[in-house]
């Protein structure tokens, strides 16, 4: 039997700084024994659980099953125990797969090294025994495999996800630096917004945060749109089981009331990509999207409003952003009474310029930016 198989425990790879959030929605969908860890989460699940949660996560980006732990001093001993894997209980030779790695405080130093050791053994392994190999396929494989070696104690997955979760489906284009999908899921449910007031994004882009708000509301699952899934190449696959947990799901499904959810962008050709977006997912056709400009806006009282501003980071670097901010500022002050803002700051230097007083300031990283999410109160 397989590691994962003894002990029913798991890691899901999250966001850095995403792990407390992560950890309690695993324990919504199942998950027992959670414990945080760096960019991931340990936790035990039986196999309803693992598909539950590989469907319904928003904040997780892979949920990897062990296979084997073993002390690992060097690349042949790599090779060797991985060889030694069953590769064909999961995959034949007539499917792709791919490996990714993780190297750190080890004898082995580089993760490309790790991840093409372990890419030969399961290539030979098959050679040896079958005389065929699979094929090595870098996008969207039948099967990924992970490797992490730590202090020379390797752990070698296989990823139950089949493929980063933060792929929801309903983005084919993002525009100009959208919000990744698990950053925007992550903003809803730090505003803890349940629907009791309508929700507003001033600047939707893409529409990244009125998706994933229309998803958190309406108990979208987060895999919707997502066609196979990498527990379906596990030995102890149980598709009556799968299928029973997915009808599940997409039953729990609710219906949103028109004008609950709706935002704007001053760029008609983004308010034209959030709309394609948002009508690919369950009831996006009740979400109001208009073009404008927030200072045109005349007003937003009682609301729960987000906003994702540019930051002159990756766009707008010659832009003072000084007197934007400054307007942003006097709107939610003159305009928005009643409302909660949360504007996410990908750029901290920015916050002082809103001139309001923050309720709170909490870390939420994104891409490489050492972002921030903060909340105002407009009394």
């Amino acid at each position: 039997m397989f590691q994962y198989q003894l002990n029913h425990r798991f890691f899901a790879q999250v966001p850095e700084g995403v792990e407390e959030l992560a950890g309690h929605e695993l324990m919504e969908l199942g998950a027992e024994r959670v414990q945080a860890s760096y960019r991931g989460v340990y936790f035990d699940a039986g196999k309803d659980d693992l598909y539950r949660i590989n469907y319904g996560a928003r904040l997780t980006t892979r949920v990897l099953a062990p296979l084997i732990t073993f002390r690992c001093h060097s690349s042949d001993t790599l090779y060797k125990k991985s060889k030694e894997i069953p590769w064909e209980e999961f995959f034949t030779a007539d499917h792709t797969f791919a490996v990714f790695a993780n190297v750190t405080h080890s004898k082995i130093r580089h993760s490309q090294y790790a991840a093409l050791r372990l890419k030969d053994a399961v290539v030979d392994s098959f050679r040896d025994r079958f005389g065929r190999r699979p094929s090595v396929k870098k996008t969207d494989p039948d099967v990924w495999i992970g490797l992490y070696v730590e202090s020379d104690n390797a752990t070698v997955s296989l990823d139950t996800s089949g493929g980063s979760l933060h792929r929801r489906g309903y983005r084919e284009e993002g525009g100009q630096a959208p919000m990744q999908e698990i950053t925007a899921a992550a903003v809803i449910r730090l505003s803890e917004w349940d629907g009791s007031k309508p929700l507003y994004d001033l600047m939707c882009g893409s529409g990244t945060l009125l998706s994933e708000a229309l998803m958190a509301y309406c108990r979208i699952p987060g895999s919707y749109r997502r066609e196979r899934f990498g527990f379906q190449f596990l030995p102890d696959y149980d598709e009556p089981l799968w299928l029973a947990v997915k009808k599940e799901a997409d039953g729990a499904m609710r219906k949103p009331a028109r004008g609950l959810i709706s935002g704007s962008d001053i760029a008609e050709e983004a308010v034209a990509l959030a709309r394609k977006n948002i009508t690919d997912l369950p009831y996006g056709d009740r979400v109001g999207l208009e073009v404008a400009d927030f200072r045109t806006i005349p007003e937003l009282r009682g609301r729960v409003i987000l906003c994702n501003p540019p930051y002159g980071i990756r766009l707008d670097r010659d832009r003072d952003l000084g007197p934007f901010y400054r307007d942003l500022g006097d709107f939610f002050k003159q305009r928005c009474l009643g409302s909660s803002a949360f504007v996410y700051f990908g750029n901290r230097e920015w916050i002082a310029h809103l001139g309001l007083k923050p309720s709170w300031k909490k870390v939420l990283k994104s891409g490489g930016l050492d972002g921030r999410l903060v909340k105002y109160e407009v009394y």
